[in-house]
């Protein structure tokens, strides 16, 4: 079996040694380790990788380089594609079947007619004129599309991400579902089914926008919904409510930066109150025994990158409806590179059928996915409509009585623990926001009141 002059010398030694030891009177099992480095390094060396890859994998930070890797291996071509058509006037020298599609991708027709006089507006003059009845039949259903779409999308999410599965006795761990960004595309391609169908079912105005444009918003709002997913390993759901809640500082510093906007006292006042109620609340967070109602330094670090990423995309998506379009064709253009780029990521990283084949090993987690993007999409559905009915203000207050229920029901079924002045805290936190939502609509009532008209004598 020991063929070749150095083989050979090696057997020749394991063979001395045996007889060493066998005469020393000692077992053979003292000799296995040794065998086993000698004949099989190879395995052990792949097995250690192996482990030492999980556990890379297991870091956030990791993953989230990972991914924006990923993102870059679409984004940089993508780039230098761009750069080149418009550097060679393709707008003008084009020609043959690709250049419909390269024109609406890169140069678009840049019309600067505002959404609101296209899309929103008519709606609620349609809304105005309608019977009393019928306006209040249709504020109960927005508000109940709202709560019953995102209070469900809230419960599943933290169900899904801190909860195990497969598990028949309570005894037993189960399995548990660990890629976020396997759900964010789940989201984002049920959405695009929705909001494509939408726009070739009903009317909408032509498309000016370059759609590579729409690629800021959809690489900013993926981070940010990986961010909310990933956070809830490492916090509580009511601190991500009442962290989303308190977004509007981010959204305000953002909007100065992007669109050089300028706030009023009270804007700066209740962004105060706001700060100071969250503060109250994660100081006096008490650590429960499930992890989800542990408050970490990683969680609060992931919380402000969604935070970030979210506040950069509404600023962009205001910026971009400059250009004529809907609510549905944006939601339509996002959710298109929102899909482009997390299925891109997944597959690079081998993370897509594996989240397939934990779908097919559990179909509780397959219904509550498929249910958690149903839930994503019709919300988003339910936005557009409320906010071309009713306006601004009245979404707002809905989907401020929605976070703190979100709150209540959370701490009711998975029994997270808020003390006294953590109450007071989300208190003051709730009472910011109607004050913000009641101070704008005072101020666009005054706007709107007619100035009385000066009779020449």
């Amino acid at each position: 079996m020991c063929d070749g002059g150095l083989q050979s010398q090696l057997c020749n030694e394991i063979r001395l040694r045996i007889f060493q030891v066998s005469t020393e009177g000692n077992s053979l099992l003292k000799l296995w380790p040794g065998l086993v480095l000698i004949l099989l390094p190879s395995t052990l060396a792949a097995d250690k990788e192996s482990s030492l890859l999980q556990d890379w994998h297991d870091v956030w930070l990791f993953r989230f380089f990972l991914n924006v890797l990923g993102y870059a291996t679409i984004i940089i071509p993508g780039y230098f594609l761009i750069g080149y058509f418009k550097r060679i006037n393709y707008l003008e020298t084009g020609r043959g079947i690709c250049y419909p599609v390269i024109k609406a991708c890169v140069f678009g027709s840049e019309s600067k007619t505002g959404l609101l006089d296209d899309v929103s507006i008519a709606p609620r003059n349609d809304a105005d004129s309608g019977s009393s009845a019928r306006q209040a039949f249709k504020l109960v259903f927005c508000a109940a599309g709202l709560q019953t779409s995102y209070l469900t999308w809230g419960v599943l999410q933290e169900r899904v991400m801190t909860r195990s599965y497969g598990a028949s006795t309570p005894e037993e761990e189960g399995e548990r579902f660990k890629d976020s960004q396997f759900l964010v595309f789940m989201n984002r391609i049920l959405a695009l089914t929705v909001s494509g169908l939408w726009c070739l079912l009903f009317k909408q105005p032509r498309h000016g926008a370059p759609m590579y444009k729409y690629s800021f918003a959809s690489l900013s709002n993926v981070l940010s919904s990986w961010c909310q997913y990933e956070a809830l390993k490492y916090i509580s759901f009511p601190t991500q409510v009442l962290a989303k809640a308190s977004k509007v500082i981010p959204v305000m510093l953002m909007g100065k930066i992007v669109s050089h906007k300028s706030y009023e006292y009270w804007e700066y006042l209740t962004a105060a109150l706001i700060s100071l109620g969250v503060s109250m609340f994660l100081l006096t967070s008490t650590t429960g025994k499930h992890p989800s109602t542990v408050t970490t330094f990683s969680g609060v670090v992931i919380l402000v990158g969604y935070i970030v990423f979210d506040s950069f995309t509404s600023n962009w998506q205001d910026n971009l409806f400059k250009c004529k379009m809907s609510s549905v064709q944006m939601m339509f253009g996002v959710n298109l590179f929102s899909c482009l780029f997390t299925v891109g990521s997944l597959l690079e990283q081998g993370a897509f059928f594996d989240s397939l084949a934990f779908m097919t090993r559990h179909s509780e987690f397959a219904f509550h996915a498929v249910l958690l993007s149903v839930c994503s999409a019709c919300g988003q559905l339910f936005i557009f409509y409320t906010i071309a009915q009713f306006g601004a203000a009245i979404f707002t207050i809905i989907m401020t009585l929605r976070q703190a229920i979100a709150i209540l029901l959370s701490c009711f079924l998975y029994g997270h623990a808020v003390t006294m002045v953590g109450g007071f805290g989300m208190a003051v936190v709730f009472l910011a926001l109607f004050l913000r939502v009641y101070a704008r609509i005072r101020m666009k009532a005054g706007r709107r009141a007619p100035q009385p008209q000066v009779q020449k004598v």
